[in-house]
């Protein structure tokens, strides 16, 4: 029996950088459906809705997910080309939250 996604990225983290630990994985996961899974793939695995919208899990290898914390705080684009990208404002803990979540789900470019 697989344990529960909730667990396993609260182990993961307990893995992961310092500055990913400071917000909740398992909500950022929460805010990632809600928000971008219409385009983007949030999870470890599986494609995009969109073809344009890169997996969440590579997100490191295009972007320091550290600097994302600042743009998405301040509702602006990051690295997102068009106008199918909506413009998000985020509350400091749900990007934190984010990050969190993010640091957990990144693979290793190969």
């Amino acid at each position: 029996m697989k344990p529960p996604l909730p667990l396993l990225l609260a182990a993961t983290l307990a893995f992961a950088s310092p500055a990913y630990a400071k917000g909740d994985a398992a909500r950022g996961l929460k805010i990632a459906q809600r928000n971008c899974a219409a385009c983007h793939a949030v999870g470890r695995t599986g494609a995009s809705a969109n073809p344009k919208s890169p997996p969440f899990r590579t997100l490191a290898q295009r972007y320091p997910l550290a600097e994302l914390e600042e743009s998405l705080g301040e509702g602006i684009m990051v690295g997102h080309e068009g106008p199918e990208m909506p413009v998000f404002e985020f509350k400091p803990g749900q990007i934190a939250d984010l990050i969190a979540y993010l640091g957990a789900i990144q693979v290793k470019k190969r």
